[in-house]
């Protein structure tokens, strides 16, 4: 069985892991090392938007040999680049990045698409001796990665020491007990990774205890598909805490709401800046016959707004005013501030994560980061003070941001607009023949 971080290990004390090519040790850097003799531990990172979640994974993935798995609803979309922020490749610096770009912004991609892939980019992962490091802030992702899908059955000490009798009789044989596995109804056996005996172990018993195999039944807690992002969820009682596929260390990135409203503001206004690049992006998929709000990708925020203004844009023949645009910037940033708002409001009930004052020195964040994926102990003890916070501390109970005004600081005055609306006066005119002007058959076609 496996439990959330929790455990002393033994960092201090090199010699008492396995040696390994990778990770190597921060404390003593004279030594490379397994981490967690299970070789199960995940690191996640999650926090609001713009807190700077990308940033600091990066950096950790650099010195713990790490690969970061998306966790972003938006950026596994292919083309959604600008707006969902992502970080364009040649910034990646070598570290490999999961479930980016793996579907169109056409298709459909639900929460079940994610956990499925999440959990395999896991465990290929885990399987060269990486670290996966999550990074996201979709709270419904993050959710079903940590605990499962919904309605898992339940199961008991007995019937886990009966799967574990069943298992021992295939005499250590993989293939045999795969076979056993198969042939008591779970086919998706066979695509464990060969010698994961915890992963057979388990899936045989989420068999047996609900009759169906793990993938059609692997949760721990219920009534979880009627919320969604807009809809935090209530406080409820988790079941099979101590009981996950892996041994997670969580971490909430937090700011304190006026320096993060400031953050967000100011990355609005650099998504419109530049080469125009979420207005050209949303422009590519009404191109594609998308309508805002249709989708999960044209319902994305940001996405959403753009599309709105681009097609009263081209419904105006391409013409738009200062006032106009500026009206279009306001509604995203605060489309965005919202969403932060619910994303706090989300995470402080989740119980798995410590929360995390990034308003210190990012290398101390980094570095408490890395000691507490060595040793979580420290999370607890005093080396947490000055960085950990209370989730508790951070909830606004005099509203005092209630007034909050945007802060623009790119588009202020007519002047600044200007270079956007000759680029929208030019490609969201339409032609007799319907097409846009000023785009070309590859980019209508995408």
């Amino acid at each position: 069985m496996l439990r959330v971080a929790s455990s002393p290990l033994l960092h201090r004390h090199c010699h008492s892991y396995r040696l390994l090519p990778q990770p190597r040790c921060p404390f003593c850097c004279a030594a490379t090392l397994d981490p967690l003799p299970s070789s199960r531990r995940v690191l996640v990172i999650s926090g609001p938007t713009a807190v700077g979640k990308s940033s600091v994974a990066l950096e950790i993935a650099k010195r713990l040999n790490g690969e970061i798995i998306s966790a972003d609803s938006v950026q596994v979309y292919e083309g959604l680049d600008v707006g969902s922020a992502k970080t364009p490749f040649e910034d990646r610096q070598g570290i490999p990045h999961h479930l980016i770009d793996v579907t169109r912004p056409e298709e459909d991609y639900c929460v079940g698409d994610y956990f499925r892939d999440s959990r395999e980019a896991t465990d290929k992962v885990l399987a060269k001796r990486g670290v996966p490091i999550l990074v996201g802030g979709t709270g419904m992702y993050l959710r079903w990665y940590l605990y499962g899908r919904p309605d898992a059955p339940k199961s008991t000490p007995e019937l886990r020491a009966w799967v574990q009798e069943e298992i021992a009789k295939a005499g250590g044989d993989w293939d045999k007990a795969v076979s056993m596995v198969v042939d008591a109804g779970d086919k998706d056996a066979r695509k464990l990774l060969r010698n994961d005996w915890y992963r057979l172990v388990r899936r045989f018993e989420v068999l047996k205890a609900s009759g169906t195999p793990r993938g059609s039944k692997s949760l721990l807690y219920s009534e979880l598909e009627d919320e969604s992002e807009d809809h935090p969820p209530q406080k409820r009682i988790y079941r099979a805490i101590d009981d996950l596929d892996y041994e997670f260390v969580c971490f909430f990135l937090y700011s304190s709401r006026k320096r993060l409203y400031d953050h967000i503001d100011q990355r609005c206004e650099e998504m419109l800046t530049g080469n125009f690049g979420l207005l050209k992006e949303a422009s590519w998929l009404l191109d594609k016959g998308i309508l805002a709000n249709t989708s999960p990708a044209s319902r994305a925020i940001g996405y959403r707004q753009a599309m709105e203004y681009l097609a009263r844009c081209r419904e105006a023949d391409g013409v738009s005013s200062p006032e106009q645009f500026i009206r279009f910037v306001e509604d995203f940033q605060k489309a965005s501030r919202n969403f932060a708002k619910r994303q706090l409001t989300w995470f402080r009930q989740e119980p798995l994560y410590h929360w995390i004052d990034v308003s210190k020195q990012q290398e101390a964040v980094i570095d408490f980061i890395i000691k507490a994926y060595y040793d979580p102990n420290i999370i607890v003890s005093e080396a947490s003070k000055g960085i950990l916070i209370d989730k508790k501390s951070t909830v606004d109970k005099k509203n005092k941001l209630r007034d909050y005004m945007p802060q623009r600081k790119v588009f202020v005055t007519a002047e600044d607009c200007s270079e956007i609306l000759d680029w929208i006066s030019k490609t969201q005119r339409r032609k007799a023949d319907g097409s846009l002007h000023g785009k070309t058959q590859d980019e209508r076609e995408g």
